[in-house]
């Protein structure tokens, strides 16, 4: 089981009962508070129960698979690039290219979320943190969720 939830419109942060990892995807930095700093960029890391995946894009910047009990979250941002290197359950984005190409089951929207509605014809709503389960407790229809 993990939460997920978001401070500001570039960071999705997903907590664990062992650990807490801030994702800034403005930046391209994972802050866990590790004894050996921040991790930035591409890579493969564990971290308490997560795995994470950094894959680099073609600009650069870096978008993360962050894989907990079986369920996959994908944390892009506006980035539009590597969408082929993604699989997710869960996806952070503003991008709607991004959701249409991955298809996942919840989208978090980290954008403008009026225009992601309108434009994918999906409902929404708000929430402080979003709480997973497991890969069964997803919505059976996509939908997309605003974490403020």
């Amino acid at each position: 089981m993990f939460e997920i939830e978001s401070k500001n419109p570039d960071e999705i942060i997903i907590s664990t009962k062992k650990t807490t990892i801030k994702v800034n995807v403005a930046e391209s930095v994972i802050d866990a508070s590790l004894p050996v700093g921040k991790i930035t960029g591409p890579g493969e890391f564990e971290i308490g129960d997560a795995t994470i995946r950094g894959i680099a894009t073609e600009s650069g910047r870096t978008i993360y698979d962050i894989e907990i009990g079986g369920v996959h979250t994908g944390i892009l941002g506006g980035i539009e690039e590597n969408l082929d290197d993604i699989v997710a359950d869960i996806l952070c984005t503003s991008s709607v290219r991004a959701v249409r190409e991955i298809e996942p089951k919840l989208v978090v929207s980290m954008g403008n979320v009026d225009g992601m509605v309108s434009e994918l014809k999906l409902s929404a709503h708000t929430e402080k943190k979003f709480k997973v389960k497991s890969l069964d407790s997803l919505p059976t229809t996509k939908e997309v969720v605003v974490l403020n």
